[in-house]
């Protein structure tokens, strides 16, 4: 991965109005970005939001052939569809930020990137451009032809997995299903081995009820659906625990005996990650035929262009990217 001849990673910044662009141009400026990275963008509005950061970068053309001229960042060119300011997402633009992902997965696909690491978007801005939009791992599971993915966070200590991802509260204990709760497990399990190099992942699966529905007190959710699961699995020589009740499964004594927790839903796993990782911790899409990790925040609209915004999490994103495509190369060859 880092001979400059291989395939390079990808990274699409997101929404233009962000901090995303910000993030980019603050690696690039401090001499932080690998040299193997090729940004899918608008290049004004790279060179627009580094000089209202009061930085200098230089930028050139991507050429898949073509070895990038020293210094000088390569940009694989998308252009946006309307005027930008930090701070002023605009509609219009939803098409542009969805056209650097499209970008980006082509090339995974083809081989022409190892891997792709993104910025964060504004789903609420692509639905009000009248784009149905979830969240990039249910568009890039779409545009992989995958159709079951599993989000996966870490901080490089504590591995978080979701069994749903971007649900209103309400709709969570309908889409606990059997079915579709085994095929998350084994994607875990399955990509924890390729990616982390664990022969033997253990996997903490989470209640949804409090106390794990304390014996059907508090819901049968653990009873007639995660138990069974996680019974059928052991007998094939997973290592499973659970139903664990989320409360107690994130105690230090309790972390040392897994390396993977999978929680029912998005606000069940992740505020513990981020109370102790945010700002350092990356976002995996596992079950995708190609690799994809991203940063753990959002777009951060109060402060971009400010010159606020950390660069922490997208770095890491970057390194996780990197090290997950060498392992990848590595077993390949």
């Amino acid at each position: 991965m880092n001979d400059n001849n291989g395939p390079r990673l990808a990274l699409t910044p997101g929404e233009p109005a962000g901090i995303g662009p910000d993030l980019v141009v603050l690696l690039a400026a401090s001499g932080r970005l690998p040299p193997d990275i090729v940004i899918i963008a608008d290049p004004a509005l790279l060179s627009d939001r580094a000089g209202q950061l009061g930085l200098h970068i230089q930028l050139s053309e991507y050429h898949p052939n073509k070895a990038p001229l020293p210094g000088k960042i390569p940009v694989l060119p998308v252009t946006l569809r309307d005027k930008i300011s930090p701070g002023a997402p605009r509609a219009a633009n939803a098409a542009y930020v969805l056209e650097t992902l499209d970008a980006a997965c082509r090339g995974c696909l083809d081989g022409s990137f190892a891997g792709m690491v993104t910025g964060p978007l504004h789903k609420g801005i692509i639905n009000d451009a009248g784009i149905r939009f979830s969240g990039h791992t249910e568009y890039l599971a779409d545009r992989c032809n995958v159709e079951h993915t599993v989000m996966l966070l870490t901080d490089g200590n504590l591995r978080v997995a979701l069994m749903t991802t971007h649900l209103p509260l309400r709709d969570v204990a309908a889409a606990i299903i059997a079915q579709q709760l085994e095929i998350t497990i084994r994607i875990l399990h399955q990509d924890l081995q390729r990616w982390f190099d664990l022969d033997a992942p253990r996997i903490c699966v989470l209640g949804l009820n409090p106390h794990a529905g304390e014996g059907g007190h508090l819901g049968r959710e653990e009873i007639d659906i995660i138990m069974p699961v996680i019974d059928a699995l052991r007998r094939e020589g997973l290592a499973l625990s659970g139903p664990v009740p989320a409360d107690t499964a994130f105690t230090p004594a309790a972390r040392e005996r897994y390396d993977a927790v999978l929680a029912m839903y998005h606000d069940q796993g992740l505020p513990v990650l981020k109370a102790t990782g945010f700002g350092h911790t990356v976002n995996i899409t596992l079950g995708l035929p190609i690799i994809r990790t991203s940063v753990d925040h959002g777009t951060a609209l109060d402060i971009a262009g400010t010159g606020q915004a950390d660069p922490g999490s997208l770095l890491c994103a970057v390194s996780t990217a990197m090290k997950m495509a060498g392992r990848r190369v590595g077993t390949a060859q």
